[in-house]
């Protein structure tokens, strides 16, 4: 499937909300999206009603769509959703990892390491994360956690960007190892930490 221009714009301006580039409160003008994307107002209007849908901007009477804020209160609660929806996933998962699947994870989890930066972390850690949940093969279940994924990120940046640095993800190469025996019980409780221990 390919990428639409307003594709393109989601992804540019969910990235730049998610790094803390634009900050909460800050005005998401269409014209100046529009000129900057080479562009017309309708894919715009399509990305910013997206990037409303995730939760990242919100449409105000008169003072048109701006950046949502960050809502402390808010991270215990996408924690916990994420550890019970992703445990779930994980479950469906296993039963349907193939060799193919394994490995596409595998290579996420390398790429995740080898990032040399917080924003190109991120993207890999998200991208590990789907890859061992997308085998559950249940669509709407993957789309809600896509979405506490984007919340958590946003929480991620503004805590440990500061003080990011390269490593090496132990959580994730233990799951990727209890992926390969078809460990569930191993595998969800070793995801339900790293969950918690993240934020």
């Amino acid at each position: 499937m390919t990428a639409t221009i307003a594709d393109t714009i989601y992804q540019e301006l969910s990235q730049q909300i998610i790094t803390g580039d634009l900050l909460a409160g800050e005005k998401l003008r269409q014209d100046h999206i529009a000129r900057s994307f080479e562009t017309s107002h309708v894919p715009v209007r399509e990305a910013l009603l997206r990037l409303e849908a995730h939760g990242l901007a919100k449409s105000e009477p008169r003072r048109g769509m701006r950046v949502t804020a960050l809502d402390p209160a808010e991270v215990r609660e996408v924690i916990e959703m994420r550890v019970a929806l992703e445990t779930l996933a994980l479950q469906h998962s296993v039963q349907n990892m193939t060799p193919a699947a394994l490995k596409l994870a595998d290579d996420a989890r390398l790429a995740c390491d080898a990032a040399d930066n917080m924003p190109a972390w991120e993207a890999r850690n998200r991208a590990f994360h789907r890859a061992i949940l997308t085998p559950c093969g249940l669509p709407r279940l993957l789309h809600t956690i896509d979405d506490l994924h984007i919340a958590s990120a946003r929480h991620l940046f503004v805590q440990w960007r500061p003080k990011w640095v390269q490593r090496v993800d132990t959580d994730h190469a233990a799951i990727i190892q209890a992926l390969k025996t078809r460990d569930v019980t191993s595998a969800s409780a070793i995801l339900v930490r790293h969950i918690r221990r993240s934020n």
